[in-house]
């Protein structure tokens, strides 16, 4: 069974593409506190 429906995956693509666009354009500084803030909310786990 799908974890999402049809129209949840459209969103959840849609997110991604709009948060990578987003990324991109970070600085380093930027970069690295957001690595650090998704860390330690345990979004990331190296």
């Amino acid at each position: 069974m799908s974890r999402f429906t049809h129209s949840e995956e459209q969103r959840r693509d849609e997110l991604i593409r709009l948060i990578e666009n987003s990324i991109e354009k970070l600085t380093i500084q930027e970069l690295e506190a957001l690595y650090y803030d998704m860390t330690t909310k345990s979004y990331i786990n190296d």
